[in-house]
């Protein structure tokens, strides 16, 4: 599997904040993609989650599933967690497991993975915002997808579920998985390769 761009532009509010970019990354590897704020980061993952078309160029994706878009075979992890705050942790990653596909582990397997079987029947709306997002998290593990898409995945992580999340990443990749990941600090693991936009 392969995922590349070429030549691609995006404008944003009559704004061009990037053009002429290029890059693959292939199963197996991470791509880290590094700048200032309003350098375009989010906007790269979005494009490639199908939710904002480039101004200019391509995303392809070489060796997925052929039936099925880039999108569909993708997660993205945004700023905003995807949580229904009404729901409980268990609930939540059993409406994504049903309506994204089967996952690598069950639902109470995920929320043991992000360290949060213990409050599994408490719904979205208690958590804190460190908890939400491990619930996030915890999704990519719940319905399984080959690409990860992730936007700050360490924002409000604290030290442990920082390393915690370091580890599900080198799982993913170590599985022929392919992570794209935009951050402004480290991610915990060695040898992704980088990508800076100004």
């Amino acid at each position: 599997m392969r995922l590349s761009a070429t030549e691609l532009v995006c404008v944003r509010g009559n704004r061009e904040v990037f053009a002429g970019l290029d890059f693959y990354v292939c199963a197996g590897e991470m791509l880290v993609v590094r700048g200032p704020n309003g350098s375009g980061k989010t906007s790269l993952l979005r494009m490639m989650a199908g939710l904002l078309r480039p101004a200019a160029g391509r995303i392809e994706l070489a060796g997925g599933d052929g039936e099925r878009t880039l999108a569909e075979q993708a997660h993205y992890l945004g700023h905003q967690d995807a949580l229904k705050s009404a729901l409980s942790g268990a609930e939540n990653l059993t409406f994504w497991a049903r309506y994204l596909g089967s996952g690598a582990i069950p639902p109470e397997d995920a929320l043991r993975a992000t360290g949060l079987e213990g409050l599994a029947d408490l719904p979205a709306a208690y958590l804190s915002a460190g908890q939400r997002r491990r619930l996030s998290v915890a999704r990519l593990l719940a319905a399984r997808r080959p690409i990860w898409l992730l936007d700050e995945p360490t924002s409000a992580l604290d030290t442990a579920a920082q390393a915690r999340l370091a580890e599900l990443m080198r799982g993913h990749l170590t599985g022929g998985g392919l992570i794209v990941a935009a951050t402004h600090g480290p991610l915990g693991l060695e040898a992704a390769r980088e990508l800076t936009l100004r």
